[in-house]
């Protein structure tokens, strides 16, 4: 309400100048040069009014702002009998305040975008029947009715064999994604296919999307420290205004000059270029998938040297995948995987839910397990279709019918072998392990080449575990066996060197993602600590977005400081062709309006900043020697 007031008042006074401004030149042009100069001056009045009410608020919170220099000119034009040259500064300052306030407000649009597609209300199974509940309704557990076009309103997984859903509104993905039975699906979503069925996994307030709305209205909130920066700047730059306008005036005794002066310098570039620059990034980056929480994030985010990344769940993708199937009694590896699956059906175990996925992806079947006992830690033991299946560690199934466990120390370090029984026989064992995201490699190179000095990585897995993961990536360091604290002493340390980016996705992240100049979280699957700590959230579980994340502050930060030191140069060159009498004050306004106009419209080249989009490579089949079985990650 206060933000749509504001707007008419800026409106209303840049109506008003600009009638006063075309009103006073059709009477000059009349022959009534006194009328003129009164209608002028009806026009800049409002103006100055609020402009001095402005400047008066910013005192009394104690900022100073070149808003000082505009209301100078103004009121010296209008004392020494400039009214012209004050009608047209009249319509310059307040179109450039209303230009700023457009300017902004194109490069919020992709935010204000996330913040509209809010929903409402969500159709809920119930008792047979569907109905339609307010959002806070919904809890854990309830199975809603996603139709076409629907927003998705909680985060929660799929009931339906299938799904199609829309998310470029979060992501930038162009193109709609599959979803699989059992898949996540992020609220804030579209469907953009059949109707399907979502099991909510969380309630509204605590679901992605309503983190997600929390961190559009903190980022709109904020300031950056370029922007306190400029502030700062201006002080100086208001001396050096007033400096000239006086050297003008007291070697020539002419005072038109120095309000020549003040014209050209009003307002500057600093005030316009600085915010609407780094909004524009800030809209930009969140069309990517890359929510970063204000300018202040943002600009240092462009001036990283060194960067620390988490392994699991970060660099890896954090869920178990099969890697290879060994058969040993003669058994299909369709059926090793299909039977382990159908009994891990009834198991809340990452492993079990990892192999159920990789069978469903697979497009098996599972038919539903019977007399199921799990021995947590070992295993489950179950019937499936009337034959007794036992799924779990080497040693617990071995022990179960009567053998030995195998000698298994060529596996890789990290991995995790599963082993599975049918009917009192080892028919065979998954291997499973947590590799390497895709596209991890390409990211690192990418990033590399934006300026990154250093790139460590910090876990708290075993070193022979880390270094197998990591083989290839040419890292500069590999911290392992970490806690928590000392994630955070070994940011403190690397921040001696520069500014530092953390990148994790866990619980155990968050202390170190405070500590960072910059934290990074996985927003997706990531923990809600790590994403509160953070300063900026990867909307999907893609680390291949940090890349152009970094390269729009990059290129944000870049176009405000051109824009800035382009405007100054040329306000400081027209200060001094009108110091030496070369423009008139009338002249001198004209010019500034034209690099005002120049430095909003540079500055809104950020939206436009397009990244560097990295192939990622689609994800490869395994084979044991028979058959291939694809990896169980959902889409």
């Amino acid at each position: 309400m206060e933000t749509t007031r504001a707007d008419r008042l800026k409106t209303a006074i840049l109506l008003g100048a600009v009638a006063g401004l075309l009103v006073g030149l059709a009477v000059y042009f009349s022959g009534e040069p006194d009328v003129a100069n009164a209608v002028w001056i009806a026009g800049v009045v409002p103006a100055l009014a609020a402009l001095v009410v402005e400047i008066l608020r910013s005192l009394r919170s104690g900022e100073v702002g070149l808003d000082i220099v505009a209301a100078l000119s103004m009121s010296a034009a209008l004392v020494f009998g400039e009214t012209l040259a004050a009608a047209v500064v009249a319509v310059m300052y307040s179109g450039g305040t209303f230009l700023e306030a457009f300017a902004e407000g194109r490069a919020r649009r992709e935010m204000h975008d996330l913040l509209s597609r809010v929903p409402r209300t969500a159709t809920r199974h119930r008792n047979g029947g569907l109905e339609e509940v307010p959002l806070n309704e919904i809890a854990p557990g309830d199975r809603l009715l996603i139709r076409q076009g629907d927003v998705v309103p909680v985060d929660g997984t799929l009931s339906s064999e299938t799904a199609f859903v829309d998310t470029s509104a979060l992501t930038g993905e162009s193109l709609p994604v599959r979803l699989r039975y059992g898949a996540e699906a992020m609220s804030g979503s579209t469907n953009a296919g059949e109707a399907f069925d979502l099991i909510a996994t969380h309630e509204a307030k605590d679901s992605t999307y309503a983190g997600i709305v929390r961190l559009v209205e903190e980022a709109q909130a904020s300031k950056a420290p370029m922007s306190r920066l400029a502030d700062r700047w201006s002080l100086g730059f208001l001396a050096v205004t007033v400096s000239i306008a006086f050297a003008a005036w007291w070697f020539t005794g002419d005072p038109i000059r120095a309000v020549a002066v003040l014209v050209v310098a009003t307002p500057c570039p600093l005030i316009l270029a600085v915010p609407v620059a780094l909004v524009a990034g800030l809209s930009r980056a969140a069309h990517f998938g890359v929510l970063i929480k204000g300018a202040g994030p943002l600009e240092t985010m462009a001036r990283i040297l060194t960067l620390i990344l988490d392994k699991t769940g970060t660099l890896t993708d954090g869920r178990p995948q099969i890697v290879a199937i060994d058969s040993h009694d003669g058994m299909a590896e369709e059926d090793i995987l299909r039977l382990a699956a159908a009994l891990d059906q009834a198991s809340k175990h990452p492993v079990a839910q990892a192999i159920v996925a990789a069978a469903k992806e697979r497009g098996f079947s599972l038919p539903v397990p019977s007399d199921v006992a799990e021995i947590p830690g070992e295993g489950v033991v179950g019937y499936v279709e009337g034959r007794k299946i036992i799924v779990g560690g080497d040693a617990f199934v071995a022990s179960r019918v009567g053998r030995r466990p195998g000698d298994h120390s060529a596996i890789a370090a990290g991995s995790v072998l599963v082993a599975v029984a049918v009917d009192g026989h080892m028919v065979g064992h998954l291997v499973m392990s947590d590799p390497l995201r895709d596209g991890a490699g390409q990211m690192l190179d990418g990033l590399r080449r934006e300026g990154i000095a250093r790139i460590l990585l910090a876990t708290g897995d075993r070193a022979d575990v880390a270094e197998r993961v990591t083989e290839g990536l040419g890292l500069d360091g590999l911290r392992a066996g970490l806690t928590p604290d000392q994630k955070v002493l070994l940011v403190l340390t690397e921040r001696k060197n520069g500014p530092v980016m953390m990148v994790g996705d866990g619980v155990n992240d968050a202390p170190a993602l405070a500590a960072a100049d910059v934290g990074v979280a996985m927003g997706a699957r990531g923990a809600a600590a790590s994403a509160e700590a953070a300063d900026v959230v990867l909307l999907v579980d893609r680390i291949d977005r940090l890349g152009p994340g970094i390269e729009i502050a990059r290129g944000a930060r870049r176009i405000a400081v051109e824009s800035v030191v382009a405007g100054i140069g040329l306000s400081v060159m027209g200060m001094i062709a009108a110091a030496f009498g070369y423009l008139t004050p009338v002249q001198g306004a004209l010019l500034q309006e034209v690099i005002d106009v120049a430095v909003i419209l540079n500055a809104l080249r950020a939206l436009r900043i397009a990244p560097h989009e990295p192939t990622i490579p689609k994800p490869k089949a395994v084979s044991s020697g028979q058959d291939d079985i694809a990896q169980g990650a959902t889409p």
